[in-house]
This record gives structure tokens, C-alpha cells and sequence, in this order.
């Protein structure tokens, strides 16, 4: 998952989830253009780009991006150590589908930066 901390209107508030399978893809995003975040609707849709490392702003990564939150490359978010390891996989749990747990996770990262912007 990447959380663009951008100011740019073509990367302010994008999220990038990469899923095992296309399906579970499909349906995240079903379900995800049904839901609305801090009173905006959520506008999901697939990428057919499957990797970012050319999108990541490399200044911005060692603290050196003199474009701040209006750089042209994804400044990323970190997410929580404890949403990684819900991510990929490390604490699994059997009674719940991968799908789930990955749209649970997306709804908490969702919520955590909704309560930083309302500091």
C-alpha cells in the first residue's frame, strides 16, 4: 500500500493498493466507490501500472525534495508497522478472507489520516 502525503491536486489523497488477484482488485473497488471519506466520496479505480518505484520522489526519501507537497512524485506516507504486518500477511487469521483483511486495513489507514487532518 502507498499513502501519497502530496499536496498536488493529481496526488493529494491518492492510495495505491496492490492485490494478489485482479478479482479481489475488482471488487475493492466495487465496494470502495460506494463509500465516503471525511465528506467526500471515495473515487476508486484500477491502475494498469503494477510498480511505482519510478514514482517515488528519491529526494523526498532521504529529506532533500525542495518541491515540498507540490512535488511531481509521490511523497509516501508511512504506514504503521502494526497495518504492514495486517497487510502482508504475518499475523493472518483463518476465520477471515485476505480480502477482508485488506479492505479492513484500507478503512483504518483511511480513518488514521482523517483524524491527522482534523488536528
Amino acid at each position: 500500500m502507498n499513502v501519497c502525503d502530496n499536496l498536488g491536486d493529481h496526488l493529494v489523497g491518492n492510495v495505491y493498493v496492490k492485490f494478489r488477484r485482479e478479482e479481489d482488485a475488482e471488487k475493492a473497488v466495487i465496494n470502495l466507490n460506494n463509500r465516503w471519506f471525511n465528506g467526500q466520496p471515495i473515487h476508486a479505480e484500477l491502475s494498469p501500472v503494477t510498480d511505482f518505484r519510478e514514482a517515488y520522489c528519491r529526494q523526498y526519501e532521504m529529506g532533500e525534495c525542495t518541491r515540498g507537497g507540490f512535488c511531481n512524485f509521490m511523497h509516501l506516507k508511512p504506514i504503521s508497522r502494526e497495518l504492514r504486518q495486517e497487510l502482508y500477511g504475518r499475523w493472518r487469521k483463518k476465520h477471515r478472507s485476505r480480502n477482508e483483511k485488506v479492505k479492513e486495513a484500507f478503512i483504518q489507514q483511511l480513518e488514521e489520516v482523517e483524524a491527522d487532518t482534523h488536528k
